[in-house]
């Protein structure tokens, strides 16, 4: 029987399958004296994507899933504090780790931390500034509850220590959303691939003119109905150039029937689709003109493969990706959105270059620095 410790890495939602995978393999790999064991929240709780990112990844499967599903902020929090700390009674792990910004993240993190249980924090430090998005204070709660935190570029080292977290327990490793990207992209699905399979009649002619990607989600884009009108208003002036493809989430679907915005979105050259799996959205977005969006990992991502990002939100926590990459914060407004768009058309969007340590190893650091952190603790 192994007597190496228990490491409990918990995912919740979408955006934590990227940033898990590749340090699963990492602690293996580098051999990390630690037992992984994953919790699956079920924040996520769209079975048959969670399935494919699973199996996409090559994440192992979850050792429990909590099945948690949908919920307030508050009821989703709570629900997933109750379930989970069953399991630590039960496993007594050496530590936890979260990864993001998730209500997962945070809600893991207290559960540990009230039972004194080491909290370990993967993409830490990042700050909007605006503390109306619940993911900012998730952020800010879980990063005071951490006893190590890891760090995706040097801004957010600097936030860090300006909230009073010791420097020794900081360490810049780099970005595990870039690993698995570098990791998958020569797997990707060519778009032709990915449009025929949803019945989308664009042509092989079509596709090398270009298109954009749209990903809209925010409760601040989507849940208000002027704001919505707004943004698919410039999306509409963006497919008079080329085709939009816009992989649908599935609360935005849910607020353009309420707001019985589909039938405009219908009228132009916007071409809605189910949530895709992660090999399927790396397709479109490596061989997007441009891409549209408010999702954080987006930015990531496009930086990295040198894409043109039009984020639409009034901020980013990740700065790198302006002042390096090839992103360009909007907001919702639609001059400066067109504006944006027009420079990338005719040939003067947004260069950029690859961030610092966002080279496909960030996982591995991390891995190097857990075996030197457990050896010591």
């Amino acid at each position: 029987m192994s007597l190496e410790p228990r490491l409990v890495c918990v995912v919740g939602a979408r955006p934590n399958f990227m940033k898990i995978a590749p340090i699963m393999r990492a602690l293996v790999d580098r051999r990390v004296p630690v037992r992984p064991y994953l919790v699956h929240t079920g924040q996520h709780y769209d079975e048959a994507m969670k399935d494919s990112f699973f199996r996409e990844l090559a994440i192992p499967e979850p050792d429990v899933d909590l099945g948690v599903g949908s919920g307030s902020h508050a009821v989703q929090t709570a629900e997933i504090m109750k379930r989970f700390e069953p399991v630590l009674d039960e496993e007594i792990p050496a530590a936890v780790l979260v990864v993001g910004d998730v209500n997962s993240t945070v809600a893991c993190a207290l559960v540990a931390v009230k039972k004194g249980i080491p909290v370990i924090h993967v993409e830490a430090g990042l700050r909007s500034g605006d503390r109306s998005m619940p993911e900012e204070i998730n952020r800010l709660v879980t990063d005071r509850l951490s006893d190590l935190l890891f760090t995706t570029e040097r801004s957010a080292e600097d936030n860090l220590q300006a909230e009073g977290v010791a420097a020794d327990a900081i360490h810049f490793v780099g970005n595990v959303m870039i690993d698995t990207l570098f990791f998958n992209l020569p797997q990707a699905v060519s778009p032709a691939d990915t449009l025929r399979k949803y019945g989308l009649a664009f042509t092989d002619e079509d596709l090398e003119r270009g298109f954009a990607l749209l990903t809209l989600h925010r409760p601040s884009n989507v849940d208000d109905p002027q704001t919505l009108r707004r943004l698919l208003g410039s999306v509409a002036e963006v497919a008079e150039r080329v085709p939009v493809l816009f992989p649908v989430h599935p609360r935005t679907r849910k607020q353009l029937e309420r707001f019985d915005l589909l039938s405009f979105v219908a009228g132009h050259r916007i071409a809605l689709m189910p949530p895709l799996a992660y090999l399927e959205l790396l397709g479109l977005m490596s061989r997007a003109r441009v891409v549209l969006t408010d999702s954080g990992g987006i930015q990531e991502e496009t930086t990295a493969l040198g894409i043109p990002c039009v984020t639409l939100r009034e901020n980013t926590e990740r700065p790198i990706t302006v002042s390096e990459g090839t992103n360009t914060v909007v907001g919702s407004d639609p001059d400066a959105i067109r504006g944006c768009v027009d420079k990338v058309f005719s040939g003067r969007g947004k260069g950029g270059r690859v961030p610092e340590l966002w080279d496909g190893r960030a996982s591995e650091r991390i891995a190097d620095v857990l075996k030197d952190w457990i050896a010591t603790t």
